[in-house]
């Protein structure tokens, strides 16, 4: 799901789908609920919920399915991304 991101979500969302090769995946971008708190940028985008559900995690914990993610999107978390919240389904 794309709907509504802005560039950076829509980076988020093309790296997961790329590495991971999701059955599903929802990139859903919340940085409006926290603005004015550390972290939040200015311009936004930088809060962010991912959703999903990939062939890729079978057979992992779900640390290492959270890792994975993470290295997938590990440029952003590095410089705009503040807070990247994971639900594995």
């Amino acid at each position: 799901m794309t709907n509504d991101l802005g560039t950076i979500g829509s980076i988020l969302h093309a790296k997961l789908q790329a590495a991971l090769a999701p059955h599903a995946l929802q990139v859903i971008d919340e940085s409006d609920q926290h603005m004015g708190h550390a972290g939040a940028h200015p311009l936004g985008e930088s809060h962010f919920r991912v959703r999903i559900s990939s062939p890729v995690f079978a057979g992992h914990s779900l640390l290492e399915k959270h890792r994975m993610v993470n290295e997938a999107v590990s440029d952003e978390l590095k410089t705009r991304v503040h807070a990247l919240a994971i639900e594995v389904l």
